[in-house]
């Protein structure tokens, strides 16, 4: 299992979504890494991460391999930080390790189970034959969905390169394919993740939220608003799914700012 482990200081636990990896979180590093021990993982498939054999992509698998990192590495006092499908792994782990969690730093994302028309449509379409089809032979989340969810700026193609580098063949995409099905699939995991968040609610969280995501809008905000009391929400205006990408030095700013408050 491959992660980034850069800086020093309280311990900032980095987690990606689909189809990223640490990489998506270089800029953050850079800016973080004076402050905070960056933990960037890459979750087996994805990245520079192996998967064993018999490894289903799931994300329940996911939470379970990221778990065992956290506890071998004893982290403590941990900052999460989260968008996309870190946020269901990342708060798996938390709801059943509290006591290393200090406080969370919440981009787009969600931790529990959706069913909203659209997000039934994207879930059956892109985790059905055809979105197989797209995604394992036309590299569809790479090509279409990462470009489509940076709403500030092109990406160079050496970036592209880079989220390229993972999937060069129908077979490395399988993990990028899984993870659309599990929005609907993974439906129980997603209610034990819901379930455990009270034991989380008196830990300080920071939104960053980007205001032309797609996937993740203002219900889901403000959920996570009323999920956390001691909260502070910065507004990326103009960004989309990709907050990474299009706001790391907003994103930077901000947890800076609410971690010396």
């Amino acid at each position: 299992m491959h992660y980034l482990d850069e800086g020093s200081g309280p311990p900032l636990i980095l987690l990606h979504g689909n189809p990223t990896w640490s990489f998506l979180y270089r800029d953050v590093i850079i800016g973080l890494r004076d402050r905070f021990r960056c933990i960037a993982v890459d979750y087996p498939g994805f990245g520079l991460s192996q998967a064993a054999p018999g490894y289903g992509f799931t994300p329940a698998e996911h939470a379970h391999v990221v778990e065992q990192l956290i506890v071998r590495l004893d982290l403590r006092a941990a900052t999460l930080l989260v968008q996309d499908w870190g946020g269901p792994i990342g708060f798996a782990i938390a709801t059943r390790h509290p006591d290393r969690f200090a406080a969370f730093v919440i981009g787009n994302t969600w931790a529990w189970p959706k069913s909203d028309p659209g997000t039934q449509a994207f879930s059956r379409f892109l985790g059905g034959p055809i979105g197989g089809w797209l995604i394992l032979r036309r590299n569809f989340f790479v090509e279409r969905i990462i470009p489509a969810g940076v709403c500030r700026k092109k990406l160079s193609e050496a970036v592209m390169d880079a989220y390229r580098g993972p999937f060069p063949t129908p077979e490395s995409r399988q993990p990028v394919h899984i993870f659309p099905r599990e929005i609907l699939g993974s439906r129980a995991f997603l209610a034990e993740v819901e379930r455990g968040l009270a034991v989380l609610r008196d830990r300080p969280a920071l939104l960053v939220w980007g205001t032309k995501d797609v996937a993740f809008r203002t219900p889901e905000r403000r959920r996570w608003e009323q999920q956390f009391a001691d909260h502070r929400t910065v507004l990326l205006i103009g960004a989309g799914h990709y907050i990474q990408e299009d706001a790391a030095d907003e994103i930077v700013a901000a947890v800076i700012e609410w971690h010396e408050r």
